[in-house]
């Protein structure tokens, strides 16, 4: 990462890009594992909490920022842009790998999908995919690539035949995903099911799609349409493919651990439902003040996300006081437990975690500084 000098962005994108890591850094972060309120935790399987709303919102501004960020340098012969691509996306590889490394560096069980992995895979291919079909001029063609991508997952994933358990079931250790994590990665898949990854491979297919449809919402953002038609066209396009997504639920369910098809596009209908919301209050009313908080978070989301995970990681690690207790633990015990219930105190350490980093992006924000991942 490298210190730059903030640019001008669009601040309503800024601001749904820094709810949606506050709420990734919120969810990631309770004081104790053993008491969360239920909207706060991932659904078992199928269905969907607010919770399983947080990454697919983030993939979808990452494709929103594609056409926003890379369609001017393309517009101005590109030069450049490919390497600029292909390193930002290593670079947020590599950081997402070392998360899993620390502190042993074990790589015999090294788990090598993950979420900053998922992020550079999907955003790599996405700006590829924009520049290779010449950027704004080829939204169809962008269009008709997440299409098609939603519409092969659901067939691969409910035709294809997995070796002793047949077609279309989709069960942890039955779903074709899942046995391709296995096939390919075999140890290095997520530890705690160890029979499929959330961020696997085949899975990475629609989080792909829920990506270009960000680039979509770029395009039209990006169209110099009036702001209250930008926000029309958002809301409708959201409202419908929400609706599209609930509907293909019947046949292939919402599920975030397979990232299905249905669970992309409702998702993604949720994502431009509210991204028009922030347009809404930032360009056609004018209300702008709300935002700049959250911007400050959205214009470091990558850094703060990686940043606040190796923190959170560190206090796992670091042991205090005569019983030898997880630093982590004892801040919880000693300054949260003593004056709330568990769910509470709980909750009041996610919460006080994120305002910690606010303050940190704050402080760096005022010095006219920027991560850049």
């Amino acid at each position: 990462m490298t210190a730059a000098a903030a640019a001008p962005r669009l601040l309503s994108v800024d601001a749904l890009r820094g709810l949606t890591v506050a709420a990734m850094v919120l969810v990631n972060n309770p004081g104790t594992w053993r008491a969360v309120y239920p909207p706060l935790e991932h659904a078992e399987w199928h269905g969907w909490t607010p919770t399983d709303m947080v990454f697919p919102f983030f993939l979808f501004i990452v494709g929103v920022a594609i056409p926003l960020a890379l369609g001017p340098r393309l517009e101005q012969g590109g030069e450049g842009l490919l390497g600029r691509v292909l390193w930002r996306s290593l670079v947020i590889f590599a950081l997402g790998l070392l998360l899993h490394a620390l502190p042993f560096f074990n790589l015999a069980t090294l788990r090598i999908p993950g979420v900053l992995q998922r992020i550079a895979v999907c955003y790599l291919l996405a700006a590829l995919l924009f520049g290779f079909t010449g950027g704004s001029r080829a939204w169809g063609v962008q269009a008709l690539v997440a299409g098609g991508l939603l519409v092969g997952y659901w067939l691969v994933m409910t035709r294809v035949p997995v070796p002793g358990s047949g077609a279309g079931i989709l069960t942890p250790e039955g779903n074709l995903a899942g046995y391709v994590d296995r096939l390919l990665l075999g140890r290095h898949v997520w530890q705690v099911s160890r029979v499929y990854d959330p961020e696997g491979i085949l899975s990475t297919l629609p989080a792909l799609a829920t990506t270009l449809l960000g680039v979509l919402a770029g395009h039209w953002l990006r169209g110099g349409r009036p702001a209250g038609r930008v926000v029309g066209g958002l809301a409708l396009g959201g409202l419908a493919t929400a609706l599209l997504g609930q509907l293909w639920g019947i046949w292939f369910p919402v599920n975030k651990a397979l990232w299905t098809s249905s669970y992309a596009l409702l998702m993604s209908g949720f994502a431009s439902l509210a991204l028009a919301i922030c347009h809404w209050l930032t360009e056609v009313r004018g209300w702008r003040g709300w935002a700049r908080p959250f911007a400050v978070l959205g214009v470091n989301a990558l850094a703060l996300f990686f940043l606040s995970s190796l923190m959170a990681r560190l206090l796992l690690l670091i042991r205090v006081g005569p019983e030898d207790q997880r630093l982590q633990g004892w801040l919880f015990e000693y300054l949260f437990a003593p004056w709330a219930s568990p769910t509470d105190a709980s909750l009041a350490y996610a919460v006080a975690y994120v305002l910690l980093w606010w303050g940190l992006m704050w402080a760096l924000h005022r010095s006219g500084l920027r991560l850049r991942v």
